[in-house]
């Protein structure tokens, strides 16, 4: 069989019944796993940061406890910020070994065809075409030269007063014909 006549193994109705089968699942599971993500994440928020016992504190003590938070949070702020340039660092590597790459192999050419010169391709095709070749410039218009196209200048007043009145209206008449 030709590809255009292959057989499916099944009917119309059974794929899309398949297919939507497919989708249904995809979306339960996605779902499932937004909700295991969620569940995960509030797991390593409690262990990470246990609530805070505020209550019977003194003064003093809360501004102890703020101190000590304080420092926590400038730590994990460092830890970002190092994170944050190791990223940008690595991309630029990234970036410039893919430009380098780039360089050694350099920018694929494709491969041309070979074209055949006009005299071959006139050659080549049968007796007719020797003789077109032969009449090629037989067959380009010529140009007329300026000199016969151009007229002679008369003196205008001349042309004016033979034109004028209902003669040179008759006589532009039968000349345009």
């Amino acid at each position: 069989m030709s590809e255009g006549q292959r057989k499916t193994k099944y009917p119309a109705t059974r794929r899309l019944l398949l297919k939507s089968k497919l989708l249904k699942k995809a979306s339960s599971m996605l779902v499932s796993e937004t909700e295991q993500r969620q569940t995960e994440k509030q797991r390593v928020v409690t262990e990470s940061f246990p609530p805070l016992q505020l209550s019977g504190l003194s003064v003093q003590e809360l501004q102890d406890l703020c101190k000590e938070l304080q420092k926590k949070i400038d730590l994990v702020d460092d830890a970002r910020y190092d994170m944050e340039v190791k990223v940008v660092k690595n991309e630029t590597e990234i970036q410039t070994l893919r430009q380098k790459v780039m360089g050694l192999k350099g920018v694929k050419r494709p491969s041309l065809k070979r074209v055949k010169k006009a005299d071959d391709m006139f050659g080549g095709l049968s007796d007719t075409s020797k003789l077109m070749k032969a009449d090629f410039k037989v067959n380009l218009k010529t140009r007329k030269k300026e000199e016969e196209k151009k007229e002679e200048v008369t003196d205008w007043r001349k042309n004016v007063e033979a034109m004028s009145g209902m003669e040179g209206r008759k006589k532009l008449f039968t000349s345009g014909q």
